[in-house]
This record gives C-alpha cells, structure tokens and sequence, in this order.
C-alpha cells in the first residue's frame, strides 16, 4: 500500500554525524523549513558515527604523521595537517556555539581534553619527527607542541608503551596537550534530540528503495516504512544523502551525471581493546605511529584512551580487514550491485593499481589473535592476550574515481558530490570524517544553497566565527577561539590529570 505524497523542504537520509550537522545548521539558518530525516535502523547514530565503530579521535592533525609527508627535497608538506586542522576548529565553533546557545548540553558527555602524540622509532624517523614539529611550529594551529627523545620524559608521557621496553635505537614522541576523544556516537544522539525538539521529523526504520528527480527540479523518494510495512512517497526541494558506506547506491540510484563514473572498495577494521583498570590508568591519550609500509593510510597504528559507556578504555589498532558489505548491517552483494556499466572501466583499473593493498588486507584477515598481540607489543611490550579483546569495528568505503593521478585511483578522505543544480548532495568517502563534519557541511551549502549564502553569512558568522576566513592566517583569531571553545567545551587538561 502506498501513501499519500508528503512534501519537504529537505530530506536527509542517514541519521549519523553528517545528517544530524547539516540538519543543525540548516534550522539555524531557515527555521522555518520543513525538514525531515529518513534512517533504515532502529535508531540514530548506529553505524559509522557509533563510537564503536570509529578511533573517537577529534582529527586535528596533532599526532597522525600521515597528514605531513617528507617531500623528496627532505622538507615536510603541511598544507593537508593545517586543512585538517582548520576544519576541526570549524567544529569546535560550531559545537561551542550549540552549547552556548542551550541547545546540547554537558559536552562532556561527548568531548574530552585527552592528549595527542606521535611516537617513532629509529633514527630516520626521529629526525622526520622533528623536521615536522619545526614545520607544524609556523602556523599558531600547533603552537604548544613539545618534543621528546630522552626516555625519562617518555617513561612520564606514556609509561605503558615504556614499561619493559628494550631501547636498542633511537625513540621520540611529539605530545600536543589540547587534543581530544570525541565520542561521536554521543555528539550525533545529542544533535538529533535538538532536532527533534525543533520540530525536525526523524523517522526510524525507513529504507529508502528509489529516488528520482521530477519535471521541476525537486526531487521523489520511495521510502519503505518498516515500523508499518507499508510503502510512502516523499518528495523535496533539497536531499542529502549521508548514509555512510550506503550512500553510493543511493547516488547511483538517483542518476545525475556527477555520480557517474565512481566506484567504492570496502574496507572493515578491527581493534584490540582494554577495559582492565590496571593497565588502562597507565595510559593517558592518543599515541599515533607510522603505518606499516604498502598500508593504507587508515591503518596508521595508535594505541587510544577512550571514553565509552562512562568509564576509560584503551584501543589499539586499527587492523584492516575485507568485507563486501558496505555497510556493517549491509548485504554481502553491496560491492557486486555497485559495479555498472559507467564505472566497470575505474573499478577495473582501480583493482589492478592496488593489488599490493589487496594483498595487505588478505594478510589482515588472516591474522590471528595473537599476531594482532604482537603487532600490540611494538607500542606495549608487557601486554598481555588475556587483558586484550577483538572488537569488530565499522565498514568504510573508499572513493573510487578517474583523476589527474589516473584512471581508477583510490581516493582516502571525504567526498562531496553534489548536481549541477544543487538540488542533491551525497557524501562519500572516510577520514577524517565525522570530526571534519561542521566543514564540510559547509561545502554542501556552498554549493547547493549559492542564492543563499549572502543573505545566511551574518548568523553562519554567528555560529562560526571564522567562517570565510583562512584560519591558519590569523593567529590572534586562532588564540581566540582556542581560549573560547577550550572554556565552552570544558577542554582545559587540569595540569594534575594523569601523565601531565
């Protein structure tokens, strides 16, 4: 049986991080609008966005050593490290303005100061580590950043990592204190309650089955209701999908040229995980070393303080794995029914460019538990099987597409692709991901509202301070809204907390 048709203004699909960001500045800006969200499971934030199934860290840049590569002359490439830095004080602006606006309260219920550091091994990369530390310091996004290679410092930063360890070379960390553990799980629950209370409609286990767009430009979506088993037509003037690794058939579905051509490659990850309160009090932050050589650049090893389900714990990974499925509640037939005609070529050259990923990630799966503890023991040396728990964590789906760099090239970060017309927009892609999210919502209204932008600029403003600005060329601003969003957001490390 089908529904009457019910008209919206816009129709996000998913209710993760992305749709619960969007939504949140869009009633912001258009109070008045009728916005309504469409998610499949039972309730919000439950596949990507769960805090199981992400590290939880707030990417900043401050400890991942792949966001600064050594260029060839020797010099060390920041412009990614100070991009992905830029777009988490954007949400850091944003989070803060909600708070201060009592529209979420208790942030620390999803955000918590936790430290964040780099830590290498051997000489070539102590001295890469500190070429970097040089180059971070030009921009006032890092300043603070201290330096290490002398183990009695080490042993007070991370005394579990040096518990029992064997110094046969050179060691070194780099330690940032204003990091942070997002749990975005929690942030993306808070942003749908605040939805909720503003009137947005959230429907749970709603699948939405078809999407076309009509004669004038808005857009019709078959949506199957699970809750009454029944069949509904929606239409909207503006839809975003932002259902994690499900959004590419989605894209597909809808037809616009734009998202011809692109493809996706599913990759699972793993963790190793410590809930023991004697090994996990020896631990205080985010640790990030170098990835192993021909691994993606997701699979960088850190080992993580997190908070979930009110108490600490310790994450080491991620480990890689391989499933067809896009998404962790998906079907096995995801990747098969994403090939089509208008992609086979990119799929094709994209599988024949990346067998040594392939084959990383057949070695990944065939790990055993104990080959995940040994890969632990490089950063624990004293750690033990029995503290230590696998947990499956969230499927990612890579970006597929033809660029400069070639036909099929595998993309690793977030893609935005949206019509000509703006009047659809779907995200693709992973890291950094959700702590990117306010930024990148941004790019969506960018695009998709141009007629609007000027007459929004005054309140986007309001809610982002240095919104149109370039952050990393303004340092007293910089200072500012460190010194704002730390007070707002109780991230202020109290100096007597753990491994200070």
């Amino acid at each position: 049986m089908t529904s009457t048709q019910t008209k919206h203004n816009v129709i996000l699909i998913g209710a993760g991080v992305m749709s619960a960001t969007l939504g949140s500045m869009l009633k912001e800006l258009a109070p008045d609008w009728d916005i309504t969200v469409f998610e499949k499971l039972k309730s919000s934030g439950e596949e990507s966005s769960n805090e199981w199934n992400n590290a939880g860290t707030g990417h900043a840049a401050l400890c991942e050593l792949n966001y600064t590569n050594e260029k060839p002359d020797g010099t060390v490439d920041t412009a990614k490290a100070v991009k992905v830095n830029e777009q988490f004080q954007v949400s850091l602006q944003f989070w803060s303005y909600l708070v201060n606006k009592g529209l979420m309260k208790t942030p620390r219920d999803f955000i918590v100061p936790l430290p964040h550091m780099s830590f290498v091994q051997g000489a070539a990369n102590v001295d890469f580590l500190k070429k970097r530390l040089e180059a971070l310091s030009q921009t006032a996004l890092f300043e603070g950043m201290e330096f290490t290679d002398d183990p009695e410092q080490l042993e007070k930063w991370i005394p579990l990592m040096m518990k029992g360890r064997t110094v046969s070379e050179p060691i070194a960390a780099t330690r940032m204190e204003v990091g942070t553990d997002v749990n975005f799980g929690a942030l993306t629950r808070k942003l749908f309650d605040h939805l909720e209370s503003t009137d947005v409609t959230v429907n749970y286990r709603h699948s939405v089955e078809d999407l076309k767009q009509r004669e004038d430009g808005s857009w019709e979506l078959k949506i199957q209701n699970d809750q009454e088993d029944r069949l509904e037509t929606h239409t909207a003037d503006f839809v975003f999908v932002g259902g994690g690794g499900g959004s590419l058939h989605l894209l597909q579905k809808s037809g616009i040229p734009e998202g011809k051509g692109v493809g996706g490659f599913p990759v699972s990850g793993m963790f190793l995980v410590c809930d023991k309160p004697d090994v996990v009090e020896q631990h205080y932050g985010k640790v990030y070393g170098k990835a192993p050589v021909g691994a993606p650049p997701m699979s960088v090893p850190h080992l993580d303080t997190r908070f979930m389900e009110g108490k600490e714990t310790l994450f080491f990974g991620p480990f890689a794995g391989f499933s067809p499925k896009f998404l962790k509640t998906g079907s096995n037939l995801d990747l098969l029914t994403s090939v089509r005609a208008n992609n086979l070529l990119t799929m094709s050259a994209a599988g024949l460019k990346n067998i040594p990923l392939t084959k990383y990630l057949i070695g990944q799966v065939m790990l055993s538990k104990e080959q995940r503890m040994e890969a632990l023991r490089e950063f624990v040396p004293t750690a033990e099987s029995d503290d230590w728990r696998v947990v499956v964590s969230g499927q990612r789906v890579q970006v597929i597409k033809d660029t400069d760099k070639g036909k099929g090239t595998l993309q690793f970060g977030t893609e935005v692709i949206s019509a000509a017309d703006g009047s659809i927009a779907a995200l693709l892609g992973a890291s950094p991901g959700a702590s990117t999210a306010v930024s990148v919502m941004l790019d969506v209204m960018e695009r998709c509202f141009p007629d609007r932008i000027e007459e929004w600029t005054p309140k986007l403003k309001e809610m982002i301070p240095s919104y149109g600005l370039q952050l990393s060329e303004h340092p007293d601003m910089i200072r500012e809204i460190h010194e704002s969003t730390e007070k707002t957001l109780q991230l202020r490390l109290k100096k007597e907390a753990k491994m200070s």
